[in-house]
């Protein structure tokens, strides 16, 4: 039973950061879900396999990344389906559920690397920077280094879009 009220607190507390996290590496709000719903299936799993080595966030986002790494992996090797493309933007204007300027920034989100859509998703959400470095295997140091320029290059990619 302790497993189970463990699990729903996890997810009531993780779950729309890990939503944006997947929505960060995806750009599309229907795959993300499908990401962030598959992440805690993965959690609710391995649960009981959490030995406390490290922040539970910490385990919870690294298997949330892993979730979104390895569906980006196979997903080069599919061919895009423009129409599925099309019909999830149309669903996301009409439910209104993504704010235009809030698409936009996730759209240029997910055109950086892998490891600057992390850390950008998690600065996004306040992650501390310790546990964002320990994340990304990183040092503080160079984490605050990679930020910076990760904001940089969205700037670059937002001008792209004229919207500056």
């Amino acid at each position: 039973m302790a497993l189970l009220t463990d699990f729903d607190t996890l997810h009531q507390t993780y779950y729309p950061k890990v939503l944006k996290l997947c929505l960060g590496y995806t750009g599309d709000y229907a795959q993300a879900q499908d990401l962030a719903q598959e992440t805690f299936v993965k959690v609710w799993q391995n649960l009981a396999k959490f030995k406390g080595e490290s922040l539970v966030s910490t385990w919870l986002y690294r298997i949330a990344v892993n979730t979104c790494l390895n569906h980006l992996r196979t997903a080069r090797h599919r061919p895009t389906d423009a129409l599925q493309t099309h019909h999830s933007e149309q669903i996301a204007e009409e439910t209104g559920e993504l704010d235009q300027q809030i698409n936009l920034l996730y759209k240029c989100i997910s055109q950086l690397a892998e490891t600057d859509r992390l850390i950008i998703s998690l600065v996004l959400e306040d992650t501390p920077y310790t546990e964002i470095a320990q994340i990304a295997g990183i040092s503080d140091g160079n984490l605050r280094v990679k930020i910076h320029r990760i904001k940089q290059q969205l700037t670059d990619i937002y001008h792209r879009y004229g919207r500056l």
